[in-house]
């Protein structure tokens, strides 16, 4: 998934890490011939850069970032009572990630955009939500689940 450089940090050996709107850090090396990022190298290289876009492997592997709080929890559904919004396309917001927990029963997980994946939950199974990441769920017959929404500590 693409994902917007918001800043940037240095790692323990002193190579430097974009830190990405999803809550991820990817290291942007400037080590020709693999990797040509020439701007790294500078102050005013890594300033022209914020905003720009990485591809974030992290997020289409649903892996939910360290550190993240959840601040929010939807009451438990069932297959009658899912929200019509959770059965058609939507997204969380930008930097809000989501994490759906299936207490009892089968539960279809649709991303559609960009991930293109389709995964089903059962019992105690759960899910990462990436920001802005278009998805559905669908029951599998008898369910009972609820979805978290998680930060960072600084949002």
């Amino acid at each position: 998934m693409e994902r917007t450089i918001v800043g940037y940090h240095e790692d323990e050996v002193g190579d430097w890490v974009a830190e990405l709107d999803c809550h991820h850090g990817q290291h942007v090396r400037h080590q020709p011939p693999f990797t040509n990022r020439p701007w790294v190298t500078t102050a005013q290289g890594r300033a022209q850069n914020l905003g720009a876009t990485l591809n974030c492997v992290r997020c289409d592997r649903l892996e939910l970032p360290e550190e993240l709080v959840s601040y929010k929890q939807t009451p438990q559904f069932s297959s009658s009572t899912i929200p019509a919004g959770l059965i058609k396309d939507h997204a969380t917001k930008r930097g809000v990630w989501g994490r759906i927990r299936v207490v009892d029963g089968s539960l279809i997980y649709r991303l559609s955009e960009p991930i293109g994946q389709t995964l089903e939950l059962g019992a105690g199974d759960s899910a990462a939500i990436p920001p802005e990441a278009v998805h559905a769920v669908e029951a599998d017959g008898d369910v009972q689940f609820f979805v978290e929404f998680l930060t960072s500590r600084q949002s």
